[in-house]
């Protein structure tokens, strides 16, 4: 009877309010929906907390891999060859540069099927991943015959006298050939002198002395196109060329008793009974 009185009271004070009373077919129905939403809840929980143990998982496994490869694809050996314009470091460090540039599978992606070009004095550079801690650089440097000085600046020409390079630096083992003459340079052009077969000449000549190993400092050409070949303070006449190849093949065993002297070795006359030449001091 209380409870009821209380009821009235309420319904008096709150005329728009509506009682729902436990067990009845609306209660159970908001009942119903208060559960699904606790249940919607836990799911939500439920799947951001898969969600992030799913990208903890693929972190985990991105790190692993990283550490892995960082430690047992290193590169630690490298062979260089074919190069005589730049030293091994030089090429090294042309070929590994950027932040991965020692990691050989980067390395790998980066040169695949492919070389480095755009290097002055070079054709092409060939990059091979030998093993995973192991990598091959193949220089394949322009035919390079000499160079000649003009304007402050080394031009260097193939076996046809075509300018290949413009550099204000003067490359070890090429020859400095003087003498000849001409007015202008362009680069992938060949130099416009009076004899352009001279070229010719000049490549047999450089093929001459790097077949015995010998290094001369500069070729001389005289207005007769006569030969000189220059080793620091010695010379060597060797006229014109005939013979030029029996010539350097002598010369080599004459020029280390030319060593520190300062004059001209006479080789412009050749014969095979000939078993000396004359040397004259400066």
């Amino acid at each position: 009877m209380a409870d009821r009185k209380k009821v009235k009271k309420v319904k008096k004070a709150h005329p728009n309010l509506r009682l729902v009373k436990n067990g009845d077919a609306e209660w159970e129905k908001r009942r119903g929906e208060s559960r699904g939403k606790e249940k919607l809840r836990f799911d939500r929980r439920k799947r951001t907390a898969l969600l992030c143990s799913a990208l903890f998982l693929i972190l985990a496994v991105l790190i692993a891999g990283s550490v892995y490869i960082v430690r047992n694809y290193t590169v630690t050996t490298i062979y260089v060859e074919g190069n005589v314009h730049y030293t091994n470091e030089e090429i090294i460090d042309m070929v590994m540069d950027g932040k991965f540039g020692s990691n050989s599978l980067y390395l790998a992606m980066k040169y695949k099927d492919k070389g480095i070009e755009d290097i002055p004095f070079i054709q092409a550079m060939d990059v091979t991943i030998e093993a995973k801690d192991t990598i091959r650089i193949t220089v394949y440097e322009k035919a390079l015959a000499g160079c000649v000085a003009y304007l402050d600046q080394y031009v260097y020409f193939d076996k046809d006298g075509i300018v290949v390079e413009i550099s204000a630096e003067k490359t070890a083992g090429i020859p400095q050939v003087t003498g000849l003459q001409f007015d202008h340079v362009i680069l992938h052009e060949a130099l416009p002198v009076e004899k352009p077969e001279i070229f010719q000449e000049v490549l047999n000549i450089t093929q001459q002395l790097d077949k015995y190993s010998l290094k001369a400092d500069k070729i001389y050409f005289d207005q007769d196109y006569q030969v000189t070949l220059i080793f620091g303070e010695a010379k060597v006449a060797m006229g014109d060329d005939g013979f030029i190849d029996e010539k350097i093949m002598k010369l080599q065993y004459m020029l280390p008793s030319l060593e520190g002297k300062k004059g001209t070795l006479d080789m412009r006359e050749y014969s095979e009974d000939l078993k000396s030449y004359s040397f004259e001091l400066e």
